[in-house]
């Protein structure tokens, strides 16, 4: 990656878009049912972010570490952050059918009746990106497909069944796309419904007082921004501006900039014959030996063994 696409790469429309796409965050449907009557499956979860949905009818959930069940209806996606088991239950009357789904990566109808259909899946990313989520997301998210920011999930969610069920050309592809505007819309929603998010990435991307500083930092990744220039954006003292950006990001203004800085090295290292120096120079370094010094504090190691140790994988 040269250093011109480096800064291309991070002029983006906004924020959330930019950690996004440089984390990998992506979502991965592994499979579904369509049940009628009473039932109930309990399964053991092996990914740190595992979703459920419903994309008919209605489930109950129960999770470890999770207080009381949690009603879930159409439209209504969960994620679980780092939760080890849960079950689902559906029905109102009448002994329940218990279930085992064993084969991964199946859309299966149990019966003709089909009254709730249930989807599931995990969100991915790099590891870079699944430590920044997990840190940043409650034990359970929760967004109804009545919330705010959330009115497309139920068609989203019908999308997904119909191309896992119907057998069509391009069905795996269709799939895909659908699931990566699920993310977006859960966590779009999620950021609007929740009244205090936990501090970290997710709310600083949230507040409206720092976003102007902060597409500062990611326009414009390699200026040896100030932290006057940067409160002066958000229409702030120096001293004010330093206290909420680290109460609400957990780190200093300057701090979170570098650690940017870091990950879009470890981008550029990934995914091209990119040379140090220029690297770099493009990212604000007096040079090449402070910015491999700054990447080994950051990251643990060089940055010429972490390109070598991507490349193996």
């Amino acid at each position: 990656m040269s250093p011109r696409l480096l800064r291309e790469s991070t002029e983006t429309t906004d924020q959330l878009s930019d950690v996004l796409r440089l984390v990998e965050v992506h979502s991965v449907v592994t499979g579904g049912f369509a049940v009628g009557g009473v039932w109930t499956t309990r399964f053991e979860m092996s990914s740190p972010l595992k979703f459920l949905a419903v994309a008919q009818g209605r489930a109950t959930l129960v999770a470890d570490g999770v207080r009381g069940p949690i009603d879930i209806a159409t439209g209504d996606v969960v994620i679980l952050n780092r939760r080890s088991w849960a079950t689902l239950s559906g029905g109102t009357d009448g002994l329940a059918r218990p279930f085992a789904l064993t084969e991964p990566n199946t859309f299966t109808r149990l019966d003709d009746r089909g009254d709730d259909v249930i989807l599931g899946g995990h969100v991915d990313a790099n590891q870079v990106g699944e430590d920044l989520l997990v840190a940043s997301l409650p034990p359970v998210v929760h967004v109804r497909a009545s919330a705010a920011d959330a009115g497309n999930l139920r068609d989203i969610l019908e999308r997904i069944w119909e191309e896992a069920t119907g057998g069509r050309v391009g069905a795996e592809f269709a799939i895909n796309q659908h699931a990566q505007l699920m993310v977006l819309t859960v966590l779009r929603a999620y950021i609007s419904q929740a009244d205090e998010l936990p501090t970290g990435w997710l709310r600083l991307l949230a507040d409206e007082r720092l976003r102007a500083a902060v597409s500062l930092m990611h326009t414009d990744p390699g200026r040896r921004w100030r932290l006057d220039e940067l409160a002066r954006a958000a229409t702030m003292s120096r001293t004010t501006f330093a206290e909420r950006f680290r109460e609400v990001a957990g780190t200093p203004p300057l701090a979170y900039l570098s650690t940017w800085r870091m990950r879009l090295a470890q981008r550029a290292l990934r995914e091209g014959d990119v040379r140090i120096g220029p690297l770099a120079v493009d990212l604000g370094y007096a040079s090449e030996s402070a910015f491999s010094n700054a990447f080994k504090r950051e990251v643990g190691v060089s940055p010429l063994r972490y390109r070598a140790g991507a490349r193996q994988k």
